[in-house]
């Protein structure tokens, strides 16, 4: 008998889209139909020594079907549940200090936490509440990425959104500062960011071919928890007050992790522990290049997203219940961005279609500059909205293809959203204080382009890294 072939480096599980492994048991899963895998009776030894050598490996991913969209499903929940309460707080952190006085701006929050519990509190103490929540939904990706690797997926999303729910109702009764750190800013941050790598590590198990695509439609979802919640707690905080509109946003949350935690299945487990971190990765130029340019796009991409209301309402552009409607309105223009350029990157490679997505938000970073009447801040919202929607839908599939196989893709994900988790965390403070100390928009403005700028640079770099400087190479 021939020397036997490696063991495959991840096991099937489930009863959906699986294939034969060999873990020793009397029975063995045949080559699925449908994405259904079925239970044969396991060969003879004579036949397996004359059938020898064999490999038996997963399956490839089924590239669609009942069980693969259901995963797609259960991520659009998770990223609608996690990220808009991240939406949220950009309508409330807005630390303007102009022309001598602070100019608030109109938002769900601001209001109550300006002239309620946080009355004594600045607004440049307020906007860490935000920051911190943002920091944490990154950074907590450099632990549970190898707890994902390790095939604890369950685990995780169960955790992450016990603590979402639960940071929710805990913010609904705050009366203190350090108490709303903790409830929104801190849980709610730690159990966003047990929900974000999962969420979005396990579409390619079930999609190669359109794995792109995949995770758009899956990140579409923050998009569209952006667009709805902010609404309902704007049109129900004056009827029902604060603590209970909250408690609302909390059960809403609860009906989206149910769902997510119904339909959710890992379909490969890995046969050995990941290591916490993969240090060599940033030994290759592509990953490394990458990991950099998305550290300066956090750090400047999300300026247009926090100020823009501010911005029109403060320069008299619009009414504040118009302004009220711009997050909404780039939100809006975000669910298309992630979903058509994800569609796109399918057939062009994901790195070829973030660097011009890096281009054009950089642009309109400069253009917003010079825009004075409602028109322009309309277009821009949506322009914006678009492009920078397919700037931070796409990173999670770039990761996969500089990956060598998926068993690090939820390393490389930890590493990569950890590190640049403090671009989220430093950005817009830093663009508050440059509104503060030059009382103009403009260094806000120019900050931010420049910042996109570099990562665009940044991510030039490594598209050329990866796969050399002709446009037409999917990269």
């Amino acid at each position: 008998m021939s020397n036997r072939s490696e063991k495959s480096e991840h096991t099937e599980v489930g009863t959906d889209d699986s294939s034969g492994i060999e873990d020793g048991s009397p029975t063995a899963l045949s080559t699925p139909q449908n994405g259904v895998a079925t239970k044969t009776d396991a060969p003879s030894m004579v036949n397996m020594e004359a059938a020898e050598p064999t490999e038996l490996v997963p399956s490839p991913p089924p590239n669609g079907g009942m069980q693969a969209w259901l995963q797609v499903l259960g991520a659009f929940f998770l990223a609608m549940n996690s990220w808009y309460v991240h939406d949220i707080l950009h309508w409330w952190k807005d630390p303007l200090t102009v022309r001598g006085g602070i100019i608030n701006s109109f938002g769900v929050y601001q209001t109550y936490y300006s002239t309620g519990i946080l009355s004594s509190e600045t607004p440049s103490n307020i906007s860490w509440i935000g920051s911190i929540q943002a920091f944490l939904l990154l950074l907590v990706g450099i632990a549970t990425g190898p707890i994902y690797d390790a095939g604890h997926f369950q685990i995780l999303i169960r955790l992450g959104s016990f603590l979402t729910v639960f940071g929710l109702m805990m913010t609904s009764i705050s009366t203190e500062y350090y108490q709303v750190m903790l409830a929104q800013g801190i849980c709610v941050g730690l159990g966003s960011g047990c929900l974000f790598v999962p969420s979005f590590a396990i579409i390619p198990q079930y999609f190669s071919t359109r794995k792109a695509l995949a995770t758009g439609i899956a990140a579409s979802g923050s998009s569209l928890g952006g667009i709805i919640y902010p609404i309902v707690f704007y049109k129900l905080q004056p009827q029902i007050g604060f603590a209970w509109a909250t408690r609302v946003l909390g059960f809403i949350a609860l009906a989206g992790f149910v769902v997510a935690l119904s339909v959710m299945r890992v379909r490969i487990l890995p046969k050995q522990k990941r290591a916490l971190l993969e240090l060599g990765a940033f030994k290759e130029i592509p990953y490394t290049f990458f990991t950099i340019g998305l550290f300066f796009s956090f750090i400047g991409l999300y300026t247009p997203i926090f100020y823009v209301q501010s911005y029109a309402i403060q320069e008299g552009i619009t009414s504040q219940n118009l302004g009220f409607y711009l997050l909404p309105i780039l939100n809006a223009g975000s669910v298309f961005g992630r979903i058509l350029p994800n569609f796109i990157a399918d057939k062009t490679g994901p790195l070829n279609m973030l660097v011009p997505c890096a281009m054009v938000a950089s642009i309109l970073c400069f253009a917003w500059i010079g825009i004075q009447d409602v028109p322009g801040i309309v277009v821009f919202a949506l322009l914006y909205g678009f492009f920078s929607g397919g700037f931070v839908s796409l990173p999670p599939t770039c990761i996969m293809s500089l990956s060598p196989h998926l068993g690090v893709v939820g390393t490389r994900m930890g590493m990569c959203f950890g590190l640049t988790s403090f671009g989220i965390l430093i950005g817009t403070p830093v663009s508050g204080a440059l509104l503060t100390t030059t009382g103009s928009w403009k260094g806000t403005q120019v900050f931010a382009g420049a910042t996109v700028l570099l990562a665009l640079i940044c991510l030039s770099i490594a598209r050329i890294a990866k796969n050399g400087p002709k446009l037409a190479v999917k990269a």
